[in-house]
């Protein structure tokens, strides 16, 4: 069956972890796409435009197809990694986690940097709270009036959401529906007589 779940945070969070001196302020984000990635990430440096280092880590798609980190000056796999280490641990997707350090005046070592982004990206993910999301698909179904009470019958069996519906001689319906489903329900639609299309819609 087609996987069309994933695990990702409930909200916006932050978090802190403190070590020698240094202030370690993480931030997890839920995130769709890269452009807001980019967004988030802008907003962050400027705000803490004075901080030592700003390094993140970020995965995206249901199957973490997309993923990137970055050490921001740290010492190369002391910063990047494990914050996404944490990502990957919970199993998480479409997430954003920046840890913003603020250089307290003692070198922490490589194991000390491991261990200091490791536990402020954990403490953010902790304050967001994980939840599972559905992947769905919006149909837009067209069709005579004569098909509707079929139509209907059938959304009603698949306990399918409809999003926005015109009936007029000429119908419209839009329909969610979960990516694991959508060719099933498609093939079941396209069989009623009076269809004129059915097809995703791709906004």
């Amino acid at each position: 069956m087609l996987l069309d779940t994933y695990l990702t945070i409930a909200q916006p969070s932050e978090g802190l972890y403190k070590e020698k001196g240094s202030k370690f302020l993480s931030f997890a984000y839920p995130v769709k796409n890269e452009d807001e990635i980019k967004v988030i990430l802008a907003g962050i440096k400027k705000e803490h435009f004075s901080a030592r280092h700003c390094c993140y880590a970020w995965s995206l798609g249901i199957g973490h197809e997309r993923y990137r980190v970055n050490d921001d000056g740290e010492p190369s796999g002391t910063a990047g990694r494990p914050i996404f280490g944490q990502i990957q641990s919970n199993g998480l997707t479409n997430i954003l986690l920046v840890v913003v350090r603020y250089f307290g005046g003692t070198l922490l070592g490589v194991s000390g940097l491991i261990q200091a982004y490791k536990l402020a990206a954990s403490d953010a993910i902790s304050n967001a709270g994980i939840v599972t999301q559905t992947i769905e698909h919006l149909l837009e179904v067209k069709f005579e009036y004569s098909a509707m009470n079929t139509l209907m019958l059938l959304i009603k069996d698949e306990q399918l959401e409809i999003f926005s519906s015109q009936f007029d001689l000429r119908c419209f319906i839009q329909v969610k529906v979960r990516a694991a489903k959508l060719e099933e329900i498609i093939t079941k639609i396209e069989k009623i007589e009076g269809m004129n299309s059915c097809e995703i819609n791709q906004n």
